[in-house]
C-alpha cells in the first residue's frame, strides 16, 4: 500500500522561514488576517481531511471507477460523501470573494491545500480544482447577475464548474473549433456542438453544473480571434433563482482512461443549449485564459503532489524491504539481509525525488505569492513585476512539476521492484494517474513553446530580466558568506549559463525558424533546474538560521541541497550542449523515411 502523511513541517518551513509569506500577505489589502497562525491552522485541518477521508478512498475509487448509464454518471463509493464533507468545510471557495460566500484567502495558501489534496487523492482534487477556475473566470468577467447567482453556489460546493474547450478535431489549435452560438434575441444564445475530454462534465456529487463553453457567433472572424465564451448550466434557472428544467446539454459517453479513473471525463453534447455570453464577443479565448492560467499552476501542483506520495511510499518501503547486504559491511548483522535503503541506487532515487519535490514546492509557493501580490499590492509597479513573474513561471511550474512528477512516480515504483508493478501496492496507480498531467491544460511542449516563443520576447525580455533581478538580489545578499559558497557558486554559474543559452536562442531563431521550437522543451528543463537551484539557495539560507532550535532538520536540508547542486544541477551542462546543437539533426530525415 502507498502511504501519505501531509508534510506540514516542510510546508511551514517554506511559508514562514524561506519566504516569510505571512509578513508579505498581511501587508496586502484584504489579507490582514492571513497570519502565520491562521495559515498553519488551515493546513492542519486540510491535513486531517486528506489523511483521514480522501487518501483512504484513493485506491478503492480507482479500482471501481466511474460508471455511465442512461446518460448519468455515478462516481465511486465514498466520493459523494467525501465531497459533501469537503464542501461543508468551505474548501471549494477558499480563495473566492467573501461577498459571494468565499473565504477570501490568498492563492499562496490555496497552493499548499491543493498539493495535499492531490497527494491524497488526485482524482478527487480535479473536481473542486476546476470549480475554482470557473469561480475565477466569472469573478473577473461575469456580469453582476451572473456573479450573484452562480458564485455563491460554486463557492459553496453545491455546483460544479467545468471548462469546455476541446473538440475532436481541435485541441491545442482552438481556432479550428466549430461549436456555434446563435443569438435568441432575448440576451441568451443557443449553443450547438460537441466537446471532448471534459473533466467533471457530469456526475452525482453536485446538484448542478456550470459549463464555460467556447463557441463561435454567426459573425465571428476566422481563427482564435472569433471565439466567444458562454455560461451554460446543466439546469436552467427559474425566475425565483431555483433550479428549473434540464438544459439541452448532456454527456454522450465517458472516456475509458489509463488513469485518474475516479475523475470522470465526458464527451459533452450541446444541442441548442441555452447559454449566456461571458465577457466580450470574440474575446472568449483571452477570457478562458483567466481560468486556464490558474489551472496550469494547479496542474503543476498535481505533479508535485504525486511525487510526494510516491516518495513517501518508496522511502517507507526501502526501510522495510530486506535484500542483500550493504557494500562495505552488513548494516544489520542480526537480520538475514539489510534493508534496501542502504544501497546507493536506492538512496540516489530517493535523494533525487526529495531534492526535486522540495525545490519545486518552494518555487511554486513563491509563484503563488507573486499571484497574490499582483492582485493586491497598492503599487502598480509592484503588481506589474509580480504579474511578470507569474507569467514567466506558469509554464515552468506546470511543465517541471508534471514532468518530474511522472519521472519520480516511475523511479519510486522502481524502488518496489516487481511489487511496484502489481496493483496491490498502489504504485502503478500513481504512475497511471500522473501521466495525464503532462498533457492536459496545454501539453508540456505547449508550455515550452509559450516560454520561448512568447514569454521571453515580451518587451525585449522584461520578464526574464525581472527574474534574473530576483536571483541577483539573493546572490548579492549572500556575497561573502563562506557557509553558503558551495550553493551560491553553482547557482551563479547556472544563471550565467541560462543567460548565455537564452541569448543564443534569440540569435539562432533569426537564422533558423526551427531553432527555438527544437530547443524549447530542453530550454524549459534547463530553466526549471536553474530556478530550482535558486529555491535551494533560499532554503539553505533559511535552514542555517535554524541550527540552534532544529539542528537535525537544518542538517538534512543542507545534505539534500548539496546533493541537488552536485548531482542534479549539472544536467544543465548537457542541456546547454543539446540546445546549441540546433534543429538540423532532428529535421534532416525526410517524412517518408519515418
Amino acid at each position: 500500500m502507498t502511504v501519505y502523511t501531509a508534510p506540514l513541517r516542510e510546508m511551514r518551513f517554506v511559508l514562514h522561514d524561506v519566504l516569510g509569506a505571512a509578513d508579505t500577505l498581511t501587508a496586502l489589502p484584504g489579507f490582514a488576517d492571513s497570519t502565520a497562525d491562521l495559515m498553519d491552522a488551515i493546513l492542519a485541518e486540510c491535513a486531517k481531511l486528506c489523511e483521514g477521508v480522501l487518501f483512504p478512498l484513493n485506491q478503492t475509487a480507482d479500482q471501481e471507477g466511474c460508471t455511465f448509464k442512461d446518460g448519468k454518471v455515478t462516481t465511486p463509493k465514498g466520493l459523494k460523501e467525501a465531497y459533501a464533507q469537503y464542501a461543508e468545510g468551505g474548501w471549494c471557495g477558499l480563495t473566492a470573494d467573501p461577498e459571494f460566500g468565499g473565504q477570501g484567502l490568498p492563492e499562496t495558501i490555496d497552493y499548499l491545500v491543493s498539493e495535499m489534496i492531490g497527494s491524497a487523492n488526485l482524482s478527487f482534487g480535479l473536481y473542486p480544482g476546476l470549480t475554482q477556475g470557473t469561480i475565477l473566470a466569472l469573478t473577473h468577467l461575469g456580469t453582476p447577475e451572473q456573479k450573484s447567482y452562480y458564485l455563491p453556489k460554486l463557492a459553496g460546493g453545491l455546483w460544479q464548474g467545468t471548462m469546455c474547450l476541446t473538440e475532436a478535431h481541435a485541441g491545442t489549435d482552438l481556432g479550428l473549433l466549430r461549436t456555434k452560438a446563435v443569438p435568441n434575441g432575448d440576451g441568451t444564445y443557443s449553443i450547438t456542438g460537441s466537446k471532448i475530454f471534459i473533466s467533471g462534465g457530469e456526475h452525482d456529487m453536485t446538484e448542478n453544473h456550470a459549463h464555460l463553453v467556447l463557441a463561435r457567433l454567426p459573425d465571428a472572424p476566422e481563427g482564435s480571434r472569433g471565439i466567444s465564451m458562454f455560461l451554460v448550466p446543466k439546469f436552467l434557472p427559474n425566475a425565483d433563482g431555483s433550479l428549473g428544467k434540464r438544459n439541452a446539454v448532456a454527456p454522450g459517453s465517458i472516456e475509458h482512461k489509463m488513469g485518474m479513473k475516479a475523475s470522470v471525463t465526458c464527451v459533452m453534447n450541446f444541442d441548442g443549449a441555452t447559454g449566456w455570453l461571458v465577457g466580450q464577443p470574440h474575446k472568449g479565448l483571452a477570457g478562458m485564459f483567466v481560468m486556464m492560467n490558474k489551472e496550469r499552476l494547479f496542474v503543476g501542483s498535481q505533479g508535485f503532489s504525486t511525487a510526494e506520495t510516491a516518495y513517501q511510499s518508496a522511502a517507507a518501503y526501502a526501510k522495510d524491504r530486506l535484500q542483500s547486504r550493504a557494500a562495505d559491511k552488513p548494516a544489520y548483522p542480526d537480520k538475514p539481509a539489510d534493508p534496501i535503503i542502504v544501497h546507493p541506487d536506492i538512496r540516489n532515487r530517493l535523494m533525487f525525488s526529495r531534492a526535486i519535490i522540495e525545490a519545486g514546492r518552494t518555487l511554486a509557493v513563491w509563484t503563488h505569492l507573486q499571484v497574490d501580490i499582483s492582485h493586491k499590492h497598492p503599487s502598480p509597479a509592484a503588481r506589474q513585476h509580480a504579474d511578470d513573474m507569474v507569467g514567466l513561471m506558469t509554464p515552468i511550474v506546470k511543465a517541471s512539476g508534471t514532468d518530474y512528477g511522472s519521472e519520480i512516480a516511475n523511479t519510486c515504483l522502481q524502488v518496489f521492484g516487481g511489487h511496484g508493478y502489481i496493483r496491490e501496492h498502489g504504485m502503478e496507480q500513481l504512475v497511471r494517474d500522473v501521466r495525464i498531467t503532462q498533457i492536459y491544460e496545454g501539453t508540456n511542449t505547449i508550455q515550452a513553446l509559450d516560454l520561448v516563443g512568447r514569454k521571453l520576447g515580451i518587451d525585449e525580455g522584461r520578464l526574464f530580466k525581472g527574474w534574473v533581478y530576483e536571483v541577483d538580489k539573493t546572490l548579492a545578499r549572500l556575497n561573502g558568506r563562506n557557509d553558503m559558497a558551495e550553493f551560491t557558486g553553482p547557482l551563479k554559474e547556472g544563471v550565467e549559463r541560462l543567460k548565455s543559452v537564452t541569448l543564443w536562442m534569440t540569435e539562432a531563431g533569426k537564422a533558423d525558424p526551427n531553432a527555438r521550437p527544437a530547443a524549447a522543451v530542453d530550454y524549459l528543463k534547463l530553466f526549471g533546474l536553474t530556478a530550482f537551484a535558486w529555491a535551494w539557495v533560499l532554503m539553505i539560507e533559511a535552514a542555517l538560521l535554524k541550527t540552534n532550535d532544529d539542528a537535525d532538520f537544518a542538517a538534512a536540508k543542507v545534505l539534500v541541497g548539496r546533493y541537488f547542486m552536485q548531482r542534479v544541477l549539472p544536467q544543465t551542462i548537457s542541456l546547454d550542449a543539446v540546445i546549441r546543437s540546433g534543429s538540423q539533426s532532428m529535421m534532416a530525415l525526410k517524412e517518408g523515411a519515418f
